[in-house]
């Protein structure tokens, strides 16, 4: 049985954090399953540096597809890319990480090579040759153990769910398979990229720490009056100087229809909870929000958890958080701003 890792590089030839992580999955389910063999594929405009990242990881071999055609995501040339090292390496098993790029293309390999496919999956699993993945439904509420007999089947791992590969780099078996891309792969071409200001960048999936905001920073404070102008800077302030990523009750984003004042950088994206998203960072601060289960559903994969409230008694209390600081968020927030350094 062959397994085959699958992955894309960055700009720079390396793997990012995502597909290291199914690096060490791939490895991890190679050696639990016996027979067999462990294959690496990688497209990118240069792979020397993402092959030799994975020197150490095990791999029979590396195959490579490489050139400049391959260096930007393109459904074309990227499907044509990931169907000939699906090919070459003959694979019944594709692991590969649930990045936008891959996500984007990978589905429509799978049907090229009458393969299946399953997204967001967050284990592996194997027992005397059947292996099993574990996938998340309902928000993240209800867990599924599911196996599949159609092969190839690919497997994306959702970013987060898994440790990094971090062997040692070492001397790689590279074996380039050729592609020749038609025109019609060629027509979409990369003009340029628009990158945001880091004020205005509030969402990073890679962050260290998730911090997330609540209604109570637009609410009326001790003096009887809204501070949100106030609320922006401090938040904004943090976000800045702990590099981190910006999650929000769904109180708050809808707090505009209600008439009221709203944190002029927050959208719908930053809703994390039972109606929102569910965020796999290491560390989570919530500050001035209720910390009730339909909110705190999206913390399921928070490993450390704190909160700041003024009541004693909020949901984070209950067992929701790990530290729960009873204080008024605006003071800790100005103060942390000031050991950051924030300006």
């Amino acid at each position: 049985m062959t397994i085959l890792l699958l992955a894309f590089t960055e700009q720079d030839g390396t793997l990012g954090k995502a597909a290291l992580e199914a690096a060490g999955a791939a490895k991890a389910l190679a050696a639990a399953t016996p027979n067999s063999t462990l294959v690496a594929g990688i497209a990118g405009a240069s792979t020397e540096k993402a092959a030799a990242q994975l020197g150490g990881a095990g791999a029979a071999k590396i195959l490579a597809v490489s050139g400049p055609d391959f260096s930007q995501p393109r459904y074309g040339s990227d499907a044509a890319a990931l169907e000939a090292l699906c090919k070459a390496a003959s694979a019944e098993f594709v692991i590969a990480p649930a990045t936008s790029r891959m996500s984007r293309v990978a589905p429509g390999v799978a049907q090229r090579l009458g393969g299946a496919v399953d997204t967001h999956v967050t284990g592996l699993s194997a027992d005397n040759g059947a292996v099993t993945i574990q996938r998340w439904y309902y928000r993240q509420r209800m867990e599924a153990g599911l196996r599949r007999s159609r092969k190839p089947w690919f497997i994306l791992l959702d970013p987060g769910s898994q440790p990094e590969w971090q062997g040692a780099p070492g001397a790689a078996n590279v074996e380039p398979i050729s592609v020749t891309l038609p025109e019609d792969c060629k027509r979409t071409t990369v003009s340029g990229v628009r990158e945001l200001s880091v004020d205005a960048q509030t969402i990073r999936p890679d962050a260290e720490m998730l911090f997330v905001a609540g209604a109570g920073w637009t609410k009326k404070q001790a003096d009887g009056q809204p501070h949100v102008a106030e609320a922006e800077k401090l938040i904004l302030g943090f976000l800045r100087g702990a590099r981190a990523s910006l999650g929000s009750s769904k109180s708050l984003v809808d707090i505009g229809g209600e008439g009221q004042a709203v944190l002029s950088f927050l959208t719908h994206l930053n809703q994390i909870g039972q109606t929102g998203s569910t965020p796999r960072h290491r560390k989570g601060l919530a500050a001035c929000c209720h910390g009730e289960e339909p909110h705190t559903v999206g913390w399921r994969f928070i490993e450390e958890r704190r909160a700041i409230n003024l009541d004693a008694n909020c949901g984070w209390a209950r067992g929701k958080a790990d530290v729960l600081y009873v204080a008024d968020a605006f003071a800790v927030m100005a103060k942390v701003n000031e050991l950051l350094q924030v300006k």
